[in-house]
């Protein structure tokens, strides 16, 4: 199989603010965009994604890509020395970049890119999701994080960000292990890519 990938590439951007929160809880922005691609055959479509696709890495492409940003705001309470987080909002911004087939596809072939494009979106939506749980994970653990003896909340803000990033990590392992197994030899992204190139 070739080095061509279905690829989910974590952006991060872990904005931390502690002014009062506009509205608690997560909001997701998900925004889509395409490459063009063309060709009369499989092997030809997965050629035009092997040479228009978005970079992974350095000298290969993806057929498709996720990618996000993540950023939190708070409001902190403090009384009597002790600070609590009383709200936390984040707001993931999820990016799919999807192939798009700019030419007319004879009927077998526009059949067998239907499957393949259904199997290429269901795998990057899962990255998706995973992005979604790791935020709503992270609102669950800071919602009414508090510290005592924290005057000026200071330590509320550094437990806040260590919280941010090992949930992050733990969920930046899941996206790592999906992608392992979507990717194995024999796996589902093999599949994908035989099935649209079958004669």
């Amino acid at each position: 199989m070739r080095l061509l990938t279905l690829s989910s590439l974590a952006i991060i951007g872990a904005l931390c603010g502690f002014a009062p929160a506009a509205s608690a809880g997560v909001k997701v922005l998900v925004k889509t965009q395409t490459y063009d691609i063309a060709g009369k055959t499989g092997e030809a479509l997965i050629e035009s994604m092997d040479r228009n696709g978005p970079r992974h890495g350095f000298m290969t492409r993806a057929i498709a890509q996720t990618s996000y940003t993540k950023a939190w705001d708070f409001d902190l309470v403090q009384i009597k020395g002790t600070c609590r987080v009383s709200q936390a909002s984040g707001t993931l911004n999820l990016n799919f970049t999807y192939p798009h087939v700019a030419s007319t596809l004879p009927p077998a072939l526009d059949r067998r890119w239907a499957r393949f494009f259904t199997g290429v979106r269901t795998h990057e939506e899962t990255h998706g999701d995973i992005a979604r749980q790791m935020m709503k994970a992270t609102e669950k653990s800071l919602r009414g994080l508090t510290i005592p003896n924290d005057a000026q909340c200071s330590k509320t803000r550094r437990e806040a960000r260590r919280r941010i990033d090992a949930i992050f990590d733990e969920y930046e392992v899941r996206q790592n292990a999906f992608d392992a197994r979507e990717h194995r030899e024999g796996g589902h992204v093999e599949y994908l890519v035989d099935a649209l190139e079958q004669l």
